[in-house]
């Protein structure tokens, strides 16, 4: 089963609000477009793909 788009941007948006509280930078968010993964940079090495 594939996430639709809006909900790839609501964990997205959920994952951001949680790393915010746990004090971590959000340093970069990009889409891959071939895939369309969101992949999300926080912190000095923690990397996140929705």
């Amino acid at each position: 089963m594939f996430s639709t788009p809006e909900q790839k941007t609501q964990q997205c948006y959920i994952l951001c609000c949680w790393l915010v509280k746990l004090y971590l930078p959000i340093n970069i968010v990009c889409m891959d477009e071939r895939t369309r993964n969101i992949f999300l940079l926080a912190g000095e090495e923690d990397i996140i793909e929705i």
